[in-house]
């Protein structure tokens, strides 16, 4: 770690370590007044529109090292959920975070839009509030707010791992 030395507080960017144990955490703007910053790798999941007997089941989780803009993710994103599912995805509803997306335009409605947006679409867009408490479950119970597995690879094992118990206890309660 030679450049630790010449680390100054207010320096950015990707030469920045924020962790001596762990040089691989970023730090992630969260826009909230609250917390404004998160420390980690960041995280997509993927779930169905559809609300399950059991609760909220996962479809897909993946680790995203380098902390890219959430528009750039999406369209892998999607096409991972169809790849493991079999079934094309109709519809994506998405927070803000994703404006500026890179996939189909037709098919994805950012939370708030208000252009093309059918009655069946704004019930859609409302039944993925419930998508945000599972966030916060994972984070606490799923032990996605702390990682003690080491590296890129640790962080991609533990979001997969967390996906998995929350999906087997969805499934396990319903």
């Amino acid at each position: 770690m030679p450049q630790l030395p010449r680390q100054r507080r207010g320096d950015r960017g990707r030469a920045k370590i924020y962790a001596l144990h762990a040089p691989e955490v970023e730090c992630i703007g969260k826009g909230k007044a609250r917390t404004r910053f998160e420390f980690g790798c960041k995280v997509s999941l993927a779930t169905s529109n559809r609300p399950a007997p059991g609760g909220q089941f996962l479809i897909g989780a993946r680790a995203l090292p380098g902390n890219p803009f959430d528009g750039h993710t999406l369209a892998a994103q999607i096409a991972r959920t169809e790849r493991i599912t079999g079934i094309p995805v109709e519809r994506a509803h998405v927070d803000r975070g994703y404006r500026g997306h890179d996939a189909d335009t037709q098919r994805v409605f950012v939370s708030g839009q208000k252009r093309g947006v059918t009655p069946t679409i704004r019930r859609e867009i409302r039944r993925r509030a419930g998508v945000e408490p599972v966030i916060g479950h994972m984070k606490t119970d799923g032990h996605l707010g702390r990682n003690f597995l080491a590296g890129a690879a640790g962080d991609a094992i533990n979001v997969s791992l967390a996906a998995a118990g929350h999906s087997s206890v969805s499934s396990a309660s319903g």
